[in-house]
């Protein structure tokens, strides 16, 4: 088949088992072929699964991601939640509901992005099963598959007044890169340095999932360290209070330590509340002694406030001043908001 024929060719061309047959082709034949994967789980280690979904217009769109980096980000999503709980992965399964006009080419750019996502940091974790069926709108759904021994785990609650705050990478970085791919000559942006504008595209198209920390986590766990966390898919806001919630405590968040975006160039106000409330920057949330979180800091994490007895969480400056922004989740985007509708 010529290279235009070939290029030209529709998820219809082919039908569900010729998609089938393209699909397997990126997974380990000894892992698909039957009605479920069988993954082995050591003695002592306990099974993490995890979900997520994208969604053309709600997660990428062809304004902003190529089909590459629709399957490294569903990859990343989900690879995120696998380091969150300190576990280490072991397996996905993607699922696919595609429009019959789809270019074949484009599910291979996404299972090119994907796989090329899961063989990064040293990890080489396969494909082992999945789903297609039409859809109208083309989405990617992916669930992934870590080991953890039992007790090692990260969770949510376990936060305890006195502990440090610590968050790594830069948030609201994502978000910016964002709105750099919809309005590349926005005014506000043209501060923006050409280094830092690809950094910031980057960090929305390929997040880079913190799995480099799920053993340091692991040995923390060990020693007896009392950590809580998650990640911060959907912003830091939203990370910070949950964890709270689910520890009955509070939090107080200094302005200074998460102005990261004010300093490339982001009017301070808008850098505010894309670090809050961006999301999709992948990286993770921890509370734990302030003596391991500077050890955490070492490894790549900024400690950015602490958690409180009382059960309020409040952004201050470095005078004690309240920041003016309100930190609550309900500010970021939420699914099915008739807002986001």
């Amino acid at each position: 088949m010529s290279d235009r024929a070939d290029a030209e060719r529709q998820i219809s061309d082919l039908g569900e088992a010729g998609l089938l047959t393209l699909v397997k082709g990126f997974c380990p034949p000894e892992l698909v072929g039957d009605d479920a994967a069988v993954c082995a789980v050591r003695d002592g280690h306990a099974l993490v699964v995890t979900a997520d979904m994208l969604v053309d217009g709600v997660h990428f769109s062809d304004r902003t991601t190529s089909a590459y980096d629709a399957g490294w980000r569903s990859i990343a999503a989900n690879l995120s939640d696998v380091a969150a709980m300190a576990a280490t992965p072991i397996g996905v399964t993607v699922s696919l509901g595609l429009p019959p006009e789809t270019p074949v080419v484009w599910v291979e750019a996404l299972y090119r992005g994907a796989t090329d996502c899961l063989q990064m940091g040293g990890f080489a974790v396969p494909i082992v099963g999945g789903d297609v069926c039409s859809s109208p709108v083309r989405t990617v759904s992916v669930s992934a598959f870590g080991e953890v021994k039992p007790g090692l785990e990260v969770r949510r609650g376990g936060a305890r007044a006195g502990d440090a705050i610590v968050v790594t990478g830069e948030h609201g970085l994502s978000r910016l890169g964002l709105a750099l791919l919809l309005e590349p000559e926005r005014d506000d942006l043209r501060a923006i340095g050409a280094a830092d504008r690809e950094r910031a595209i980057a960090a929305h198209q390929r997040p880079r999932p913190r799995l480099d920390l799920a053993i340091e986590l692991q040995a923390l766990r060990a020693d007896g360290a009392e950590i809580a966390g998650m990640d911060s898919s959907d912003g830091l806001a939203d990370a910070i209070e949950q964890i709270c919630e689910a520890s009955g405590v509070g939090a107080v968040v200094w302005a200074e330590a998460i102005g990261g975006l004010a300093a490339r160039g982001v009017p301070e106000q808008i850098a505010l509340d894309w670090t809050l409330y961006g999301g999709e920057d992948f990286e993770l949330v921890l509370c734990l002694r302030r003596e391991l979180a500077e050890r955490l800091r070492v490894s790549g994490g900024a400690i950015v406030g602490q958690v409180t007895a009382e059960r309020e969480i409040v952004v201050r400056d470095r005078a004690g001043r309240l920041a003016p922004v309100q930190l609550s989740r309900s500010w970021g985007f939420q699914h099915f908001d008739r807002a986001n509708s």
